[in-house]
C-alpha cells in the first residue's frame, strides 16, 4: 500500500544531533589512624590492657560518573593510530586498513584485500561527499586521510527510527537504515534536473521527453528486475527495484560526484549486486527521497 508524503514525519525523527559525553571522578582518601603504645620499663612496647581499639577507617565514597545513552543511530568509533596516510589510489596493506575502516564507518566496500579497486573508490568518494569536501574525486588525499582517521562518530542518516532506503539528493548519497540505524552508506548519482529529449530504446521512432527529476517523498519497492542488464527506454540499467513508475534504484558503470541521471538512483554495479544478494531491499521497501533541507 503507498503510504503518503504527510507520513514522512512518523517513520522519520529528523533532525541534527549533538551529543555532549561528561565524566566524573572521585578520589577515596583513607584516614591513617595509629594506636598510641603505652610504654613499660621493659624494653618491648606493649598495648595497655585498657586500650581502645583503632577506630574503623572509612573510605569516602567516589563519585559515579553520570551515565550518559546515546541515541540508536549515534555510535562512536575510535580514531586511528597511528592514521592512514595519503595514499592516493595505491594498492597494499595501508589501503586493507582504509577498506577496514570504511567498512567501521558504513561505507560499503566488496572487500577487504588491499587493492584500491572501483568500490573502494566509491566508498571514499562517499565520505568525501558526506563531510561535503568540494570536488570528491574519490581519491585519498591529505585532507581526506585525515578526516577518516580522526572521525569518532559513525556517519548517520537522517532518518533514525525505522528501516527504510534513504536517498539524499543533496548529499548524493544512498543509506541503508536498519531498526533506526545507519547500517550501510553507498556513493550514488541521481536525476540531474535537466530537460532531455532523446530516441526511445525499446519502440523505434517515438522519442521521449521529460525532465530528470527523482521525485522527492515517500515511496516503496513496487517490482524489480532480478537478473543482468536491461534496456530502459533512456538506456541500459542493471538488476533495478522499481520504487515509483520508472525510476528505480540499479547498478550502472557510471556514479560521479554529481546528478547525473535521467532520474534513477545509481549504484556501483558489484553495489547493486550485493543489494540483490544479501535481500537488504525487498519488495515494499520504503524509500525516501529528498532535497537535505
Amino acid at each position: 500500500m503507498r503510504i503518503g508524503c504527510a507520513v514522512v514525519f512518523g517513520l522519520v525523527a529528523l533532525g541534527g544531533c549533538s551529543t555532549a559525553l561528561t565524566s566524573g571522578d572521585g578520589r577515596a582518601t583513607v584516614i591513617a589512624t595509629t594506636v598510641a603504645p603505652t610504654t613499660t620499663a621493659a624494653p618491648t612496647t606493649t598495648v595497655a590492657p585498657n586500650a581502645t581499639e583503632a577506630p574503623t577507617t572509612t573510605v569516602t565514597p567516589t563519585t559515579t560518573a553520570p551515565t550518559t545513552t546515546l541515541p540508536v543511530n549515534i555510535v562512536e568509533v575510535l580514531v586511528l593510530d597511528p592514521p592512514i596516510p595519503a595514499l592516493g589510489t595505491s594498492d597494499g596493506a595501508e589501503t586493507a586498513r582504509l577498506q577496514n575502516r570504511l567498512t567501521e564507518l558504513g561505507f560499503w566496500v566488496q572487500g577487504i584485500d588491499g587493492d584500491y579497486g572501483r568500490t573502494t573508490r566509491q566508498a571514499v568518494m562517499a565520505f568525501e561527499k558526506y563531510m561535503g569536501f568540494d570536488s570528491p574525486d574519490g581519491k585519498l588525499d591529505e585532507q581526506t586521510a585525515t578526516a577518516i582517521s580522526n572521525i569518532d562518530l559513525r556517519p548517520v542518516a537522517r532518518a533514525n527510527s525505522g528501516t527504510l532506503v534513504e536517498v539524499d539528493k543533496a548529499k548524493q548519497l544512498l543509506f541503508f537504515v536498519v531498526e533506526g540505524r545507519t547500517e550501510y552508506i553507498l556513493n550514488t548519482s541521481t536525476g540531474n534536473g535537466e530537460a532531455y529529449e532523446e530516441p526511445d530504446q525499446n519502440t523505434p521512432g517515438e522519442i521521449q521527453r521529460g525532465i530528470s527529476l527523482t521525485p522527492s517523498g515517500l515511496h516503496d519497492v513496487n517490482r524489480e528486475r532480478p537478473d543482468g542488464w536491461w534496456e530502459g527506454d533512456l538506456g541500459e540499467i542493471y538488476r533495478p527495484k522499481y520504487f515509483v513508475g520508472g525510476v528505480a534504484v540499479h547498478g550502472s558503470n557510471s556514479i560521479p560526484n554529481y546528478p547525473a541521471s535521467h532520474g534513477c538512483v545509481r549504484v556501483s554495479v558489484p553495489a547493486m549486486d550485493w543489494i540483490w544478494e544479501s535481500g537488504i531491499m525487498p519488495l515494499n521497501s520504503p524509500v525516501w527521497v529528498h532535497d537535505g533541507a
